[in-house]
């Protein structure tokens, strides 16, 4: 080891400064994603927000975060990604101090949808800031470090937030935000280097509209699904326009010099697997922490904080979990450990569809150790895949995939879980003694229903249980289709030494002429 990377050299311990403020910038934008989750119960009551506009709160963060992920990116890229994450972080901290003031569901949707666009610029600076500063023989080991706090920075969102609701209203999480936006601005203004890639192309403005135009019809048709009928031409019409519109999107991109997104990046089955893998894993994980926190406090009535301390049994195996990630995939290659670790996912989800209203609570702390583990397996090789998959030239473009997989992921999970537990909700609710008005309130959500009280609380919880059975199995099938993909996908025993090699030593990326999809050419 040379001396200028010796732990205590000089520029070692830059190197550890730029990872803990990009790291505690990337753990404020996780964190929102899942923190205003314990939340709902109260913020139901105190705006009466019904299911729809709890699933709605959550994910138009989500939705703004991941549909915005590419051209923000590409922002940075071209302006400087230390920039990017000042004026990310700005955005996002004032947006959580307006909240703070709002009492309005529509409202706060909107200013989450704001929240949303701040994390965009944040979060695929982080990543490429790291992949770009730190040499290849030390980026596997930031990776997955970067990799266990996006897993559990939301985890940790929730414990903090739960801990505030014991004395505070659920304005306190939005407080929360701006303490840890202000925090990583000022030291991304003292330690953060400058980094931008030179002559960049012009940004493929129509792209960048395609794809947001295609992703918000998408996933707002699904988020409405419950409330107008899954069969309704409105529902079936958004869903197909959405896809259609992505579809229009790829067609565009292939045709372009230079693509916002290649589509051909994806004929590598590296990139290809982590992409699909990453999506798929936080479909599941933001899906369930949106089902679970309800159940929590609605259902057992949990405290917020005892429904966020619930959550630790999944923290405490997620990080020792993908810190020990690279050793094994050392030692075994990718495709052992990823597999194995969605496989777990699965398995927790199937143990958590056997919750009822009144399960001890080893049964759930056992799901989600389960939960914790699979996670941890599973993030860091599908990160390290993306980023490993393309050469220096095309880091810029693995972050802002990772990221837009991650957030893309949430968001529909959140959308489609949340609509699958809403839907079974209603359709499980049989209230034909109660004044219509009151059966409209209760369908309304659960928070309702609670606050109803009495037989109505009763048969509300008990349609919950069969909205969240559903919801659950879904997720199950999910991580069941990702391991299967993962597995297909990294079956070449050539290709997978070739990256243990690189995973285990160097970590960096492979040569450009060794991965360059067919298609690509020169483009940068």
């Amino acid at each position: 080891m040379s001396s200028s990377t010796a732990p205590g050299s000089p520029q070692a311990i830059r190197h550890r400064l730029v990872l803990l403020v990009t790291c505690l910038a990337l753990g404020t934008v996780v964190a929102a994603m899942a923190s205003l989750n314990v939340a709902l119960p109260g913020l139901a009551r105190d705006t009466r927000a019904s299911q729809t506009d709890l699933s709605w709160i959550i994910d138009a963060y989500s939705l703004a975060f991941a549909s915005l992920l590419l051209p923000a990116g590409a922002l940075g890229d071209r302006f400087g990604r230390r920039k990017a994450l000042l004026a990310g972080l700005a955005v996002f901290g004032g947006g959580s101090a307006a909240a703070v003031f709002t009492t309005s569901p529509a409202v706060l949707i909107g200013l989450r949808g704001v929240l949303g666009v701040g994390a965009a610029l944040v979060m695929p600076a982080t990543l490429s800031t790291i992949t770009s500063t730190f040499p290849s023989a030390q980026r596997a080991r930031a990776v997955s470090v970067w990799a266990a706090v996006a897993g559990a920075g939301a985890l940790l969102g929730v414990l903090a937030t739960g801990t505030l609701l014991e004395q505070w209203t659920w304005r306190s999480a939005f407080w929360l935000n701006v303490a840890l936006a202000a925090l990583a601005l000022v030291g991304t203004l003292r330690f953060v280097p400058e980094s931008a890639e030179a002559d960049q192309p012009r940004l493929d403005a129509t792209g960048a509209l395609l794809s947001v135009i295609g992703l918000v019809a998408l996933v707002y048709s699904i988020i409405e699904a419950p409330a107008r009928g899954w069969g309704d031409p409105a529902t079936l019409g958004g869903i197909g326009f959405g896809l259609l519109v992505l579809a229009a999107f790829v067609l565009f991109e292939l045709r372009r010099r230079h693509p916002l997104l290649d589509p051909r990046l994806f004929r590598n089955r590296h990139f290809a697997a982590g992409s699909l893998s990453i999506t798929l894993q936080f479909f599941v994980f933001f899906g369930f922490i949106f089902v679970m926190m309800q159940y929590l406090q609605l259902v057992r009535g949990d405290s917020a904080l005892t429904a966020a301390t619930s959550m630790i049994p999944m923290a405490l195996a997620m990080m020792p979990a993908s810190r020990l990630t690279p050793r094994l995939v050392a030692r075994f290659g990718f495709r052992a450990p990823w597999t194995l670790g969605l496989v777990a996912v699965s398995a927790a989800m199937g143990v958590l569809t056997q919750v009822g209203t009144s399960s001890p609570y080893w049964v759930i702390g056992a799901g989600l150790f389960l939960l914790g583990a699979g996670m941890g397996l599973a993030m860091t090789p599908a990160t390290t895949a993306i980023t490993d998959a393309l050469p220096r030239s095309l880091q810029s473009v693995g972050s802002a995939v990772n990221d837009l997989s991650r957030e893309l992921g949430g968001a529909l999970g959140i959308a489609v879980l949340g609509s699958v537990l809403n839907a079974s909700y209603r359709s499980h609710l049989h209230l034909p003694h109660a004044p219509e008005a009151v059966a409209r309130a209760a369908r309304s959500s659960l928070a309702a229903a609670h606050a109803i009280g009495g037989p109505v609380a009763e048969q509300g919880r008990g349609a919950f249980i069969d909205g969240m059975h559903t919801a659950l199995l879904g997720g199950t099938v999910a991580a069941a289709l990702a391991a299967v993909a993962v597995a297909t996908l990294m079956r070449s025993p050539r290709h997978l030494s070739q990256h243990a090699a690189q995973a285990g030593g160097e970590g960096g990326p492979a040569t450009d002429s060794a991965i360059r999809p067919a298609g690509l050419g020169s483009r940068r």
